[in-house]
């Protein structure tokens, strides 16, 4: 077991990860809190979260047979940038490269490759499996998880991608990482929607990650002026946290930024067909929100910034996108632009718009406008 660990814990290493460590393979200490999560809604839409729980909870109930769980973890941290000018869109660090989903997996099989060498079987796990990677990687000793539900390692900090290699190896565990958090709750006073609801506990419905990636329609507009000029994701809990005061860069190339990826002008985003999203973020993350998803964000982000220069776009947008729900934000957008080219804008398209709550959003721009 031993011999074996410390030679799974070397190639892991090898191929790249910068942490690595094992777990038993049993049910999961999280799994009641996990399904209290689920139960109070915290999840929003994320429905697949709520299908095969006990698959979550228990590896053995997703490869049966399993004996042990491989962690490690890989650095996604490129370098710290400062805010976007005016008309330009914050792009959470994770997104600003490939396809970390790509990445882990090609580096995840090479684990298993490995694995599988000693004569056993082994399956491969990203964050798109039905597993609980956080609560594994804690009890692997990977990390701990912090008040903002975030993996923390000491030495890296908390911008890792997370991995998993579930086999019927039997391996030796490692200890547990134990919480380091103290009474620090920057994190908890940072966030910009209160979406931290309690120390680790995330109430997913606000969290603007979650609202600018995994929500579809339209966003809540008590929570809009909150997002900013955020187009995809959110990094202030992890900003401020001093376990990433000397967060390690990344030594993955295929994570570093693409040009025009870290401040994207949001006219060219609000303004993209479907095949120019895809041809410019197909092979990203960001190709998660679609091109709709994207193009409300870049509306919501042009009426926060307070800049009128923003106003032809939007009225573009308003006009001609094929969205109900890009032209519903674009009218908010605008009311809260205000001025007289916003003004027409939202006259003029009053009469023409054919989707009932995208109207009713003109409607409530032009009465922000007269109030």
């Amino acid at each position: 077991m031993r011999e074996a660990a410390a030679r799974v814990k070397e190639a892991a290493h090898r191929i790249g990860f910068d942490a690595v460590g094992i777990a038993r393979a049993d049910r999961s200490e999280d799994a009641d809190r996990f399904r209290e999560w689920i139960a109070r809604r915290f999840h929003g839409e994320m429905a697949w979260m709520e299908r095969d729980p006990e698959r979550r909870e228990d590896p053995r109930v997703y490869m049966p047979g399993a004996k042990s769980v491989v962690c490690v973890a890989q650095s996604y941290f490129a370098e710290e940038t400062p805010p976007p000018p005016s008309g330009r869109g914050e792009v959470s660090n994770y997104a600003r490269g490939e396809d970390y989903h790509v990445v882990l997996k090609d580096r995840l099989r090479d684990l298993v490759r490995e694995i599988e060498g000693f004569g056993c079987r082994a399956r491969a796990c990203v964050d798109t499996s039905a597993v609980l990677e956080k609560s594994w990687a804690q009890r692997a000793g990977v990390g701990w998880r912090g008040k903002n539900t975030l993996l923390i390692r000491e030495g890296i900090g908390s911008y890792v991608f997370l991995g998993e290699v579930v086999t019927d190896l039997d391996l030796e565990p490692d200890e547990a990482a134990s919480d380091q958090c103290g009474s620090c709750v920057r994190c908890i006073s940072a966030c910009p929607t209160g979406a931290i609801v309690a120390p680790y506990v995330l109430d997913s419905r606000r969290c603007i990650s979650y609202l600018t990636i995994e929500h579809r329609g339209a966003i809540p507009t008590e929570l809009r002026p909150a997002i900013g000029n955020r187009v995809f994701g959110c990094d202030d809990c992890q900003t401020v946290c001093p376990w990433n005061r000397h967060a390690r860069p990344t030594a993955e190339s295929r994570y570093l930024p693409r040009e025009g990826s870290v401040a994207p002008l949001l006219e060219e985003l609000l303004s993209l067909t479907d095949q120019q999203f895809r041809s410019r973020f197909g092979d990203t993350a960001i190709s998660r929100t679609k091109r709709e998803g994207l193009a409300r964000n870049a509306a919501i982000a042009l009426g926060n910034a307070g800049d009128r220069a923003g106003v032809p776009a939007l009225a573009r947008a308003l006009a001609v996108d094929p969205s109900p729900i890009v032209r519903g934000h674009a009218a908010w957008a605008l009311g809260r632009l205000g001025g007289a080219e916003a003004r027409s804008a939202l006259d003029g398209s009053l009469s023409l718009e054919p989707d009932a709550w995208a109207r009713s959003e003109i409607e409530s721009a032009l009465g922000t406008l007269s109030e």
